[in-house]
């Protein structure tokens, strides 16, 4: 039986074909030339994937059952009540001491590079979104290079590509080429950018991708489908599943996070925790992260109805890291300087720098307005001197190249070109 683009299959959006069936997104139909069906059972014995990547309850349409497990976060639940009878200060002093046991006194550093600001969504809350007056703009692959000598020249070599929802102006080719040249003079890559499929993924690892960051937003479909007005981005179970098509593909790391203020934090909270335990279960062998990122000004006005305060903020991440000891806890610089120097040691363990949210940002006679404010604009120098004077050691490279290529490999080659291969054992 087939289907018309737009349905469901395999818990992703069907592309039509040119006899007019359909086949999903992963891949695998098309290759093989099998029609999607209607039968769940056969779409996962025909898809050869494993069957937690298509584990939702009764209807295809709805979300998966460990998403709303209240038993697994009961914990959780507990530690971050209001009327919780531990205090912040306890909760703070475990945080610090399991911190110290497991990442030490160090704290890993990375900077975003922001590719384009072209997007295909509507989301309510962003600068980049489609219906904004910015100016829109993508890095061509020269434009990149100087990007990344500018960061090289402020030691940065953890490098976060980001882009918005997929164009024409910035789709998978573009993207797969800005990770060519990224992987060439940096030591690790990670991307921040639209849903793929499990093939797009392996394609990116085998370039010399290792990590992905994808925020759910907000884990609260009814608001979900309010903030996201139109485009890709509307799809909430086809974002729910990525980190796990990223992970099938051969990335090594996925970062989740939900953006506070968009949903009620508590409830949005204790359904990252799900995903996050349900991920770890699934792929025990992946390394997962988890941001915090709170609204801040952007392009567009929105003001949060959930605004989320310090002492919050501060509750949320020490109970993540109690709960989730070897799970890396990210600040980005939407936190003030203040806050962030503060944290660390408490229980995140890594931190961008000297972040530009504008595309070209590193350039300095870029005056362009970005996706949302920084608040925390020291330099790089000025920020591991914070550090130090903490006695925390600011970590710029914790990854080493050759182990870059899909999960189960080793190494990988470039050709001179810079183009990628397929990653080889060793």
């Amino acid at each position: 039986m087939r289907r018309r683009a737009g349905q469901q299959c395999c818990g992703r959006s069907i592309e039509s074909s040119s006899d007019g069936g359909g086949f999903c997104r992963c891949g695998c139909c098309r290759k093989k030339g099998i029609q999607c069906r209607t039968d769940a059972e056969k779409r996962i014995r025909h898809c050869n994937k494993p069957a937690h990547l298509f584990s939702r309850s009764k209807s295809m349409s709805s979300a998966p059952e460990w998403l709303s497990n209240e038993q697994e976060s009961a914990s959780l639940a507990a530690m971050l009540s209001p009327s919780s009878p531990l205090s912040l200060e306890s909760l703070a002093a475990e945080s610090k001491a399991i911190t110290l046991r497991r990442f030490g006194r160090t704290i890993s550093l990375y900077a975003p590079l922001y590719l384009s600001n072209h997007c295909s969504s509507g989301c309510i809350y962003c600068g980049f979104a489609s219906d904004r007056t910015t100016l829109r703009r993508r890095l061509e692959p020269d434009e990149i290079e100087r990007e990344l000598l500018a960061m090289k020249k402020l030691g940065i070599s953890d490098i976060l590509l980001l882009t918005g929802e997929r164009t024409k102006a910035a789709d998978f080719d573009y993207l797969r080429r800005a990770v060519e040249i990224a992987a060439r003079s940096t030591q690790r890559v990670s991307v921040e950018a639209f849903p793929m499929s499990v093939a797009e993924y392996r394609t990116l690892a085998e370039c010399g991708c290792t990590g992905i960051t994808i925020y759910q937003e907000t884990y609260n479909r009814e608001r979900y489908e309010e903030l996201h007005r139109w485009g890709p981005k509307k799809d909430f179970l086809d974002r729910l599943e990525t980190p796990a098509r990223a992970l099938e593909g051969g990335i090594k790391t996925v970062g989740l996070g939900v953006l506070l203020g968009l949903s009620e934090p508590v409830e949005d909270a204790l359904m990252l925790y799900r995903h996050v335990r349900h991920l770890s279960r699934a792929y025990w062998r992946a390394g997962i992260s988890v941001s915090f990122p709170r609204m801040r000004p952007q392009t567009g006005g929105y003001e949060p109805p959930f605004p989320v305060d310090d002492h919050f903020l501060a509750r949320m991440i020490f109970t993540f890291r109690i709960a989730l000891p070897d799970v890396e806890l990210v600040l980005s610089t939407r936190e003030s300087a203040a806050y962030r120097d503060g944290m660390a040691g408490l229980g995140i363990t890594r931190m961008s720098i000297a972040s530009r949210t504008t595309v070209g940002g590193y350039d300095e006679n870029n005056t362009d307005k970005g996706q949302f404010d920084v608040f925390d604009d020291r330099t790089a120098e000025e920020f591991c001197a914070a550090l130090r004077a903490r006695e925390i050691e600011p970590v710029f490279k914790n990854w080493e190249p050759v182990f870059n290529g899909p999960s189960g490999t080793q190494s990988r080659t470039l050709t001179q070109e810079g183009n990628c291969t397929h990653a080889t054992e060793r």
